[in-house]
């Protein structure tokens, strides 16, 4: 079956974001390794990486993505152009001392540069990190975005150009949000919109390619390209997309990860909607 789970904070200390996510019975994780408001962070002490993968051992949890910090921006011009760069290849480290072999990275913004010239910086700097990480294990799942302003990723050919610009590199991968998905104008709230999504996905990409969802519902319409996160069922995708996708044997082992509004049914109140729609 698929995983379900949050985003936890690390405040206090990495460890505490496995005992975060214990408490809410999360099967999967998602975390910031570091303050993601800040570009640079102490490396992972050994004493930090032993008691994080010593309470993940001790636990439930099954799985762990971290998430990289919103500072950095591939695509954008030369200002942070090398912060951006050198602080994505600081995150990829930090996930190896803490065992963590997944990544999420918002591809970034052009801002003001123009698509292609967007792409194109997006496209070198993936290559000089992938060049300076060759030895890691971490796969980059690149998120699916909705549109907004300048942002890059709300069309998933994006990502078969940029999967095919690497020779389809295994350390490349998609984290796939289902508010920005439906944000940017794809459709899959009935059954038969659903199984035709999920289609095109095997036979651009291949499921395997698909290292996490992000789960939200929308606060707006479809093709409305603004990034408003709901909670589930209470937005334009409603409940019947949500319990097909947490039903779905194509998805096993595959971390569903709530990104939902804090406020009103939180993280509890979405866990347990999360659990009934699957079944258990």
């Amino acid at each position: 079956m698929s995983l379900i789970g949050l985003h936890v904070s690390i405040s206090g200390g990495l460890f505490k974001a496995v005992e975060r996510g214990e408490s809410q019975g999360c099967e999967a994780i998602q975390i910031f390794t570091k303050n993601q408001l800040q570009w640079k962070a102490p490396p992972v002490s050994p004493s930090q990486g032993i008691g994080f993968l010593k309470a993940l051992r001790d636990s439930g949890i099954r799985r762990v993505v971290a998430h990289a910090s919103y500072l950095i921006n591939l695509a954008g011009g030369d200002l942070h152009r090398g912060k951006s760069i050198q602080s994505l290849i600081d995150e990829i480290g930090r996930c190896d001392h803490l065992g963590i072999e997944e990544l999420v990275l918002h591809p970034g913004a052009h801002m003001g540069q123009g698509l292609e010239e967007g792409i194109c910086k997006l496209k070198e700097g993936l290559r000089e990190v992938l060049a300076c990480t060759e030895e890691s294990r971490v796969r980059i799942l690149l998120e699916t975005m909705a549109g907004q302003g300048t942002a890059l990723g709300a069309n998933l050919d994006l990502f078969r150009e940029l999967f095919a610009e690497f020779d389809w590199d295994e350390r490349l991968g998609l984290c796939l949000d289902t508010c920005h998905l439906f944000a940017a104008g794809y459709e899959f709230r009935d059954r038969e919109a659903y199984g035709r999504f999920v289609r095109n996905l095997e036979s651009r990409f291949g499921l395997e390619r698909i290292g996490c969802w992000h789960l939200n519902d929308s606060k707006t319409v479809k093709g409305s390209h603004r990034d408003r996160h709901q909670h589930i069922g209470e937005g334009e995708l409603g409940l019947r997309f949500f319990s097909m996708l947490l039903s779905d044997e194509r998805w096993e082992g595959v971390p569903l990860i709530l990104e939902t509004p804090k406020e009103g049914l939180g993280d509890e109140g979405n866990m347990a909607l999360l659990r009934k729609l699957r079944g258990h």
